[in-house]
């Protein structure tokens, strides 16, 4: 055979060979451009990545869970952060700044989202409300304000905290707990309420709250100046009770702890302090001596701070729909209940309030006062700087507050701070 008719055979075989090959690819594939497997990877679901604190009752798990079974397009992953706020933050931050895309959903603290929002490392909201037709009103205010920076929705709530007044109200008139459990009343109504009733009871001081330097300080400067609308009426009146004769003489170096100490022992006849205080009087925790039918629940004056914890959508996301899906779901009607019911956690969206099953798995949501408290949280400064906003404000009221002086300066201070100045 000749050189030349041996390779036009080699040719012809060659091709035969091919057309072969890829008949047996179409026929097992379905699809001639695409590979025998391409069909099984095409139809498994895209992963989410959801970065969350880890959560030691069931809520969370069954939350993903409930997402998960409702659709198969999507199947969120839980990646289980620390409870230790501050790694998380540095965690969450490093993960973030680097451009990653590990975490398509983030669970960040009310006071982180001016922080990632103003880094650009969030995608805004705003635009996918509109299309569900969701409002703002429809979620608790003061987490929808901590995630809103310069006019923009970054964030929805997972599940809310707040600031709260606690009451003897067997030590307190009906008529004056009505008033306060209907949120009408001010800081000066209840300084002469304090003055009224401090001593009844064996009660020794009037209203305790957290006034040490530390984040808990900058929570109270928000509440007393309604948010920093009048920072110089806020620091005059915490200065008012700071001096009054009715208050602990070391209330300056009040946090938590030492407020409900001294509630939960009898010592107090008011506090202002966090929904977890409730949990310890009626658990029954060491020392407690006071019982849940001697407690009333108000809001604030001004309005509670809000706290808790908030959803974002991480800007480098390869998945951004499918993380808007979990978002909507999870801060939803059908998400926050289970939060709720699985977990005892607030709901962020409103209409949950009245809910049976959502009441009953939370005692405190049957006290009417405390239904008001939650329908009027106000927030903490939104900024990109949060930490260094935070501290000019603990350290200048604090400086007031300790000497009476220098009210201009600090008005002028936290002002700006608030601002963002």
């Amino acid at each position: 055979m000749s050189k030349r008719k041996w390779i036009t055979k080699m040719l012809a075989f060659s091709f035969a060979a091919s057309i072969a090959l890829t008949g047996c690819s179409s026929n097992t594939s379905g699809d001639k451009s695409k590979p025998a497997d391409d069909k099984k990877s095409s139809s498994s679901p895209i992963v989410l990545k959801f970065a969350a604190q880890a959560d030691n009752t069931p809520a969370t798990k069954k939350l993903i869970k409930a997402f998960n079974q409702k659709q198969d397009k999507y199947k969120v992953e839980w990646t289980q952060m620390t409870n230790d706020s501050a790694q998380m933050h540095d965690q969450l931050l490093n993960s973030l700044s680097s451009g990653s895309s590990d975490y398509d959903v983030i669970s960040m603290d009310v006071v982180w989202a001016g922080e990632f929002a103003g880094a650009g490392y969030l995608d805004p909201i705003d635009i996918q409300m509109n299309k569900e037709g969701l409002k703002k009103t429809d979620f608790n205010s003061g987490s929808m304000t901590s995630g809103n920076y310069k006019g923009k929705q970054y964030t929805l709530p997972f599940f809310p905290d707040l600031g709260l007044l606690y009451f003897r109200k067997d030590i307190v008139s009906q008529e004056d707990a009505a008033k306060l459990e209907s949120g009408n009343y001010t800081y000066d109504d209840l300084y002469n309420m304090a003055k009224t009733y401090t001593g009844k009871n064996n009660t020794k001081y009037g209203f305790v709250y957290q006034s040490k330097q530390y984040e808990g300080l900058t929570v109270n400067v928000t509440e007393f100046s309604k948010s920093y609308q009048d920072v110089k009426g806020g620091l005059e009146t915490m200065y008012k009770f700071t001096q009054a004769p009715f208050e602990p003489k070391d209330l300056l170096n009040f946090m938590e702890g030492e407020t409900h100490t001294n509630f939960e022992q009898g010592n107090a006849v008011f506090a202002r302090n966090w929904p977890y205080a409730f949990g310890r009087i009626k658990g029954k925790e060491d020392g407690v001596t006071v019982t849940v039918d001697q407690v009333g629940i108000a809001p604030l004056p001004n309005g509670g701070s809000v706290g808790g914890w908030l959803l974002g959508m991480n800007k480098n996301s390869k998945h951004l729909d499918g993380a808007w899906e979990f978002v909507k779901f999870t801060a939803g009607k059908e998400g926050q209940k289970i939060m709720s019911t699985e977990g005892g956690y607030l709901p962020g969206f409103n209409s949950l309030l009245n809910d049976e099953d959502v009441k009953n798995a939370n005692v405190m949501l049957s006290y009417p006062g405390f239904q008001k408290a939650l329908s009027a949280t106000i927030a903490r400064p939104v900024s990109p700087e949060y930490s260094k906003t935070s501290d000019t404000i603990q350290v200048s009221a604090h400086k007031y507050l300790s000497s009476g002086t220098g009210l201009d300066e600090a008005v002028k201070a936290i002002e700006d701070a608030s601002k963002g100045q």
